[in-house]
């Protein structure tokens, strides 16, 4: 199903002009091989472009090239040399790996490539190739100035690509032709039929290599792969184990890496890299999908609300005209999340539903993740990875969520189902563990409960404001601790330490135990205001919520009971600064 979706979506990139054509594919190129007429090098042309990395504390930093090339090669431990883009080791035959015979090989393995395709071409870029291997000597590398310049990162294995008189070689027709040619060759032997295509081509026997996932290796890594025995089936090796045909293995991993290098159509939850593509291949349905998921950025070009008004319209199945391209509902859309895996990659997740189907869950998601808070009179949409920063101590090295949990909540979100117990547990360890409820964190908690409903944590107490009518125990055990915190603070102007700091976990798990010593606190409190309006305003507060609690207190409370606890304790607080923000 993933691969099948993958080739569909290169197809209608085929179809739009976006993406290389089979034989063709976009290498990471850092320095161009500048030859004259003859083939004598004249230097190297430099193609790393900058770019802006970094949170907060931007910087800049040169990073190769994204060019389309000829398709490179698949490589285990054969030599295998790439036509007109590859490593030192392959083009001028130097490498720092201690084995000379090997690179002597790789070399001569290149040069035998370029000049079977390019000896009968005669153009001047094709005859510059082939006099340069005609003439090219490795033991000289070092002697052209701009080879002993950036000799350290060519032995870092960076890709170099034949220019011509300050052009790429990849420009000249005839090459062009001559590669493609090649390419298209059929070999009638060893065909099967393919699984993803149901047509008869040949075996794929290593599939090319996926780049531009998170914490996967640099040079890439396998979705499909079969390294050990153990894998194998009927003595079949590799590729042959699930038979996929050149062109699909070529079109899924084509595909798949355009995603990937689309940084700005690709997000990370945890240790996994999400992508989410449309059926026809529209950009537009990326953008809205992503901007759900992830929130806006400052490329994003759009607001908050006309963001969460095209997000309503689309979850209702209403079309969304936007310039000029129309957003149907009904479009099928993608989304997949892959994490790495050593040289392999892991498929933590891949959805498939209607663009409006998956929209309405976001949007439902948004929903429940509604509540007040003081300091914004809005609902601003509530971006995944925001809500899983809540999840982990930030004062810790290591910022990053549960890598499962993570996973399990963006794909709860997308398609409608119950939240993980373990978003719960992470969300209240941190809030035992700061003894600090924001925002976030609140919305968390009530969202859980109303998609995954328990009776000790009823919808009276999962509102978007306070519910002042609730007689839900908890719930007013949570308000109570906020007044009596509240008065704490009023009687000490400037306190830095709180009843919150030293009795809220207790306060919240065993109440018999600790709220009567609280009350005898809130009197000492009481005695210290010097307003009597104050007096009068607090003693009515405690008072009234002691009626609803009665004359005596939980011994114990349970999660959903100290979720309900916890979300009367933030709306009172909210309440209060509600007033100030008022005043």
């Amino acid at each position: 199903m993933i691969l099948q979706a993958l080739v569909e979506h290169y197809e209608d990139l085929l179809k739009q002009g976006r993406i290389a054509k089979p034989g063709w594919g976009k290498v990471k190129v850092s320095y161009g091989l500048n030859l004259d007429r003859q083939g004598h090098v004249l230097g190297l042309i430099p193609l790393k472009v900058a770019q802006e990395t970094g949170g907060s504390k931007k910087k800049t930093v040169f990073v190769a090239r994204m060019m389309e090339v000829p398709h490179p090669e698949k490589r285990s431990v054969a030599v295998c040399p790439n036509f007109l883009c590859d490593n030192a080791t392959y083009i001028l035959g130097v490498d720092e790996k201690g084995k000379p015979e090997r690179t002597s090989q790789c070399y001569e393995a290149c040069m035998e490539k370029h000049m079977e395709l390019l000896s009968d071409i005669h153009t001047p870029a094709a005859e510059a190739i082939c006099h340069y291997f005609e003439y090219w000597s490795p033991d000289a590398a070092r002697q052209c100035t701009d080879i002993e310049d950036n000799w350290s990162d060519l032995m870092a294995g960076v890709n170099l690509l034949f220019y011509y008189e300050g052009e790429a070689v990849t420009e000249d027709p005839a090459i062009r032709e001559a590669w493609q040619q090649f390419y298209d060759r059929k070999d009638e032997s060893g065909q099967t039929l393919c699984l993803v295509t149901g047509k008869k081509d040949k075996l794929a026997v290593l599939h090319p290599s996926i780049k531009g996932v998170r914490g996967a290796q640099a040079m890439g890594a396998s979705l499909v792969s079969f390294n050990a025995a153990s894998f194998c089936s009927y003595e079949k090796e590799q590729g042959a184990n699930a038979p996929v045909g050149e062109y699909a293995a070529f079109a899924y991993t084509t595909a798949l890496n355009e995603l990937l290098n689309d940084r700005a159509h690709t997000g990370t939850i945890g240790d996994t890299t999400v992508v989410c593509w449309a059926e026809g291949g529209e950009s537009l349905y990326q953008d809205v999908g992503m901007m759900a998921m992830f929130g806006l950025t400052d490329e994003s070009g759009m607001t908050d609300g006309e963001l969460r008004a095209i997000i309503g319209k689309v979850a209702n199945g209403e079309p969304v005209q936007i310039e000029d391209i129309r957003l149907d509902p009904d479009r099928h859309f993608y989304v997949l999340g892959l994490a790495p895996n050593a040289a392999r990659l892991t498929v933590r997740f891949f959805m498939r539903d209607s663009f409006g189907t998956m929209i309405r869950h976001v949007n439902e998601h948004q929903e429940r993740l509604r509540i007040v808070n003081a300091r914004q009179k809005e609902y601003p949409i509530i971006p995944i990875w925001k809500l899983m920063s809540e999840t982990v101590n930030q004062n810790a090295r290591d910022k990053s969520p549960s890598p499962q949990m993570a996973a399990d909540t963006l794909k709860a979100v997308l398609t409608g189902g119950k939240y993980p117990a373990s978003l719960l547990n992470a969300v209240m360890l941190r809030i035992r563990a700061e003894h600090r409820i924001t925002r976030e964190r609140a919305a968390m908690i009530k969202a859980y409960y109303l998609k995954n409903e328990n009776k000790d944590c009823p919808k009276e107490v999962l509102q978007v404001m306070i519910n002042e009518e609730s007689k839900n125990v908890p719930y007013t055990l949570g308000r109570l601790f906020a007044v009596l915190e509240h008065l704490q603070q009023e009687a000490n102007p400037g306190i830095n330490t709180t009843i919150k700091d030293k009795y809220f976990n207790s306060a919240a798990a065993t109440p018999a135990q600790i709220f009567p010593l609280l009350l005898n606190l809130a009197q000492k409190h009481l005695r210290k205001l010097a307003n009597e309006g104050h007096k009068v305003y607090f003693n009515r507060q405690i008072g009234k919520l002691a009626e609803v609690i009665g004359e005596s207190f939980p011994k114990r409370l349970n999660l959903p009971e100290q979720g309900a606890f916890q979300l009367g304790y933030y709306c009172q607080t909210q309440k209060r600064y509600t007033k100030k923000e008022e005043n």
